[in-house]
């Protein structure tokens, strides 16, 4: 943690100090509010934040409000306990006690008191920090939790962001762990760009999409093309399964340094109406200003035609969609959508595809190549395989290729052996096509 968080901390005390002393009626007109400390330069997430984001006072203070909570839970307690060393409360200093917590909960009213005292004007201007376009806001750094109608939006916790917290605190940010809450996984690969084996089509529109990712900032801000373009891109990627979509998307996170996450779907849909526009709300927001890459796999479970209207059931499905296509729009990072079939998805959405990639079954020099390093090298094929008749004659995917090769490594290493005979490799691909309903050929 930053020595300049604990400066930080221990400036926030004096200030409430201050301004209690000062609404009791016991400040000493020779003693000054405290000044907002100079930070020293380190290389901390927290010091770098304040220094990057120039912080004005109001900014500052209302950051400190609402860290303290996470790293002196007790700070806003001790204070007023010098004051009201009875007990009671201060309606004037805000502040909420939690669900679980039974500490000080800093409010917007904490941070009007804290800035501003009863001087009006200044309070309003104080507000400014929590507006909807201020950069806490619109990043999701900071903000108020919205309170119910008719009462006041400064009534509202401070807020600060989970992630930021972690940041500020640990000095990294741990990856969020899929949950109901958080209808994703991240998707991490160990193989490289020469392990995906694809029609060069297919791989060069993929450097397409690879050279958005790399450049998108500079077109949008250096070269000033905001004004002409929205932020971010859609693709999709369809094809049959096991012709690479999801390595596809993985390779391209790690190439450009993008976290990806495989949004489940299943977890993502809900009977109740409401629920799952309020689950996609929930992803994109948390998604917002993080640079990941969304990934939907089997996406016509979400993103399906439109229906005409014959009951309620329509209407809100269709809704989802709508909803859908608007938050995918709106998203400044990258989504792919995955598919078996183009035609699956409605038609709003292939509009609005910057790249649409078609991931066709690997045709019999690129299944050769499969074959060829899908084996490990730590075993040998029976001299009665010829891996090139292989792959001309059965249709298979890369993912039926590994299925297979599993299978016989496993035979190979019950029998004590490290040779791929003819019989297994034969019987792994019939596996293959029983699994499908397919004939193997003689």
């Amino acid at each position: 943690m930053s020595p300049n968080l604990s400066t930080t901390l221990t400036f926030l005390r004096d200030l409430l100090h201050y301004r209690l002393t000062e609404h009791f009626g016991r400040a000493d007109t020779t003693r000054t509010a405290p000044v907002v400390p100079v930070l020293d330069d380190d290389d901390t997430p927290f010091t770098r934040f304040v220094q990057h984001r120039r912080l004005t006072v109001d900014e500052f203070v209302v950051l400190a409000a609402a860290l303290a909570p996470h790293v002196q839970p007790f700070l806003f307690d001790e204070v007023i306990q010098e004051f009201l060393p009875q007990g009671g409360e201060l309606p004037v200093v805000g502040g909420v006690k939690g669900t679980n917590s039974r500490t000080f909960l800093p409010t917007g009213e904490t941070a009007l008191f804290l800035l501003a005292g009863n001087d009006l004007v200044r309070r309003m201007e104080v507000q400014k920090v929590f507006g909807s376009q201020h950069y806490f806001s619109k990043e999701h750094i900071l903000y108020l939790e919205d309170m119910k109608p008719g009462e006041p939006a400064a009534s509202g916790r401070l807020i600060l962001d989970p992630e930021y917290v972690e940041l500020f605190t640990l000095g990294y940010v741990t990856p969020p762990r899929m949950s109901s809450n958080f209808p994703a996984q991240l998707i991490k690969t160990e193989l490289d760009w020469t392990d995906l084996v694809l029609h060069p089509q297919t791989m060069n529109q993929l450097r397409e999409v690879e050279t958005w990712i790399k450049h998108n900032d500079t077109l949008l801000y250096d070269w000033k093309m905001y004004r002409k373009i929205k932020p971010g891109f859609r693709a999709l990627f369809y094809g049959p399964p096991g012709t690479g979509k999801t390595m596809a998307a993985g390779l391209l996170g790690k190439y450009t340094g993008h976290e990806v996450y495989r949004i489940d779907l299943s977890t993502m849909v809900s009977k109740y109406i409401g629920e799952t526009e309020k689950n996609l709300a929930a992803l994109f927001d948390k998604a917002e200003n993080k640079k990941w890459i969304l990934f939907f796999d089997e996406a016509d479970a979400l993103f399906g035609k439109r229906t005409n209207v014959h009951d309620a059931h329509d209407r809100f499905a269709n809704q989802e969609v709508s909803y859908l296509l608007q938050r995918v729009e709106e998203f400044s990072g990258l989504s792919i959508l995955a598919s078996n079939f183009k035609s699956n998805l409605d038609d709003a959405f292939t509009r609005r595809f910057q790249s649409v990639v078609y991931f066709p079954v690997p045709r019999p020099a690129e299944r050769l190549a499969l074959w060829q390093q899908s084996f490990p090298a730590a075993v040998q094929l029976d001299k009665t395989i010829d891996l090139r008749k292989i792959a001309d004659k059965y249709e298979l995917s890369g993912s039926n290729i590994v299925n297979i090769v599993h299978y016989c490594c496993l035979q190979a290493l019950a029998a004590d052996t490290n040779v791929i005979t003819a019989d297994n490799l034969m019987a792994g691909i019939n596996r293959e096509f029983v699994k499908e309903n397919k004939v193997v050929s003689n």
